[in-house]
Formats: structure tokens, sequence, C-alpha cells
């Protein structure tokens, strides 16, 4: 049910084209474009923070212990 065959995919696009036109198109697509690039950037600035953070938790020394005084 979810396999789309080249016919199916035919279909639509001509569909989009009926209801677009061949002038919005190649804007749509550079919208979808510029939106996936800002997904993917801030997805990598996420991965890239997490990292930091780990680096940076990881060299620290860990001065939350308290040596006990008998």
């Amino acid at each position: 049910m979810g396999n789309l065959g080249a016919t199916e995919i035919i279909l639509i696009a001509f569909v989009v084209l009926l209801l677009f036109g061949g002038k919005k198109i190649p804007e749509l697509m550079r919208g979808l474009g510029k939106g996936v690039r800002e997904f993917k950037d801030a997805k990598d600035n996420v991965r890239r923070e997490l990292e930091e953070s780990i680096s940076e938790k990881d060299t620290k020394p860990d001065t939350n212990t308290n040596p006990s005084s008998n």
C-alpha cells in the first residue's frame, strides 16, 4: 500500500502541474529546498551543541563529590 509506482508518481505530478501551473512549481520547490536546508542546519547545530556539552562534561573534573571527614 505504501509503495508508489511510476504511474502514481506521474499522476501526482500531473495534478500538481494542473493545480499550481508551470510558473509556480519552481517557487514551491525553492521554498521546499530552503525549508529542508534550514531543518538540516538546525539539526546539525543541536548535534554539535550536544557533542560539545558532552566533551566539556568529560574534560571537567568532578567537583560535586565531597570527601567525607571522619
